[in-house]
Formats: C-alpha cells, structure tokens, sequence
C-alpha cells in the first residue's frame, strides 16, 4: 500500500470518519464524535525534535516537510482539475494535511531558530568570561 494511501486511512481513523458515502446520512452524535476527536487530533500534532540535533538539522526537517506539503498541494491541484465532481470530505481532509505539514515544517523551523539564538547566547557568553 501506498504510504499516502496509509496515512490518509490512519488521518480518517483518528478523526473518526465512518464511511466517505456520499449518500450516508451523518447523526448529530456522530458529527460531535467526530469534531472531539478532530480537535484532539489537532492538539496533539506536534514536532517533537531530537534534542541533540543540530539547528542545521532541524532546517533540513524542515525542509522536508514543506516540500511534503508543496506535493501534496500539487496533487490535489491536478485532482482537482481532472475531477468532473469534487469529494469535499476528500479534499477537506487533503487541506488539513497540508495544514498539518506546512505546521510541523514551522514548528521545526522555528526550533532551529531558538536552537540558534541559545548557541548565540552561549558563545557570547563564554567570551564574556
């Protein structure tokens, strides 16, 4: 299975989308399930960086999951325009993925900022002495 394909169904169980049948009426039970655990899902996405690595590395993390995010925007684009009808939980799930993307590649972006401003400190500091 396609590794875009996994994580798509993984993103579906966690937000808790039964089924994508169009025709499938949804109850108001299962609209508040599925928005507690979308907003669950949404807190607790997250960068957690190894903590030896080195603000270079963490830009090129960073990197990585912008370029992530840029694919997946070009290939909802080209969705798009070759789809005759649009399958709006498909691409609403697509958005928040490079939502979520776009979102760890700053985190890690600005933790190699402050990764940065501490080495400053520290070497400012160690020529202070």
């Amino acid at each position: 299975m396609h590794p875009r394909i996994r994580r798509s169904a993984a993103r579906r169980a966690v937000l808790g989308v039964p089924h994508l049948d169009e025709g499938a009426a949804v109850t108001q039970k299962e609209k508040n399930v599925m928005t507690e655990r979308k907003e669950h899902a949404e807190r607790s996405i997250g960068y957690h960086a190894d903590p030896e690595a080195t603000a270079h590395e963490l830009m090129n993390a960073s990197l990585q999951w912008l370029q992530y995010a840029r694919g997946l925007t070009g290939l909802l684009a080209d969705l798009i325009h070759e789809a005759d009808v649009v399958d709006c939980q498909r691409m609403a799930l697509g958005l928040e993925a490079i939502g979520a993307l776009t979102r760890m590649g700053v985190e890690c972006t600005a933790q190699a900022h402050v990764r940065l401003c501490w080495e400053q400190v520290g070497n400012t500091s160690a020529t202070d002495r």
